[in-house]
């Protein structure tokens, strides 16, 4: 599964500073949160004429169910994301409607992708 999400305008140092976070001293916790719901998760920034995107892609078993239980965590590492989050996307995560927020189109190792 992939999803994007832009990045509010003039916001983009504060998110490479949030991702210097997450790659440095809460790495730890990052990893532990993605593997309690069964997910490997690749965040990149896409810069673009009309603004800046995060594209993350998920990976596991159940990506879409395992995306809700991890938007909707209470934990206290999932409300420091998601406030960082929306400071630096501009919409809370946990309101994202449920199930899959992206659609696959077009898969290179498949014969086609049903409609």
């Amino acid at each position: 599964m992939a999803v994007a999400f832009p990045i509010v305008p003039g916001k983009t140092p504060e998110w490479r500073a949030w991702m210097d976070e997450i790659n440095g001293p809460r790495h730890e916790e990052f990893a532990a949160s993605r593997r309690n719901v069964g997910l490997h998760e690749r965040t990149f920034l896409q810069q673009t004429p009309m603004g800046d995107l995060v594209i993350v892609t998920l990976e596991g078993d159940d990506p879409a169910a395992s995306f809700g239980r991890l938007v909707t965590g209470t934990d206290e590492f999932s409300k420091w994301f998601g406030e960082r989050a929306a400071s630096v996307q501009g919409f809370d995560l946990s309101q994202m409607p449920a199930g899959s927020p992206s659609e696959l189109v077009v898969d290179s190792e498949a014969a086609a992708v049903p409609a």
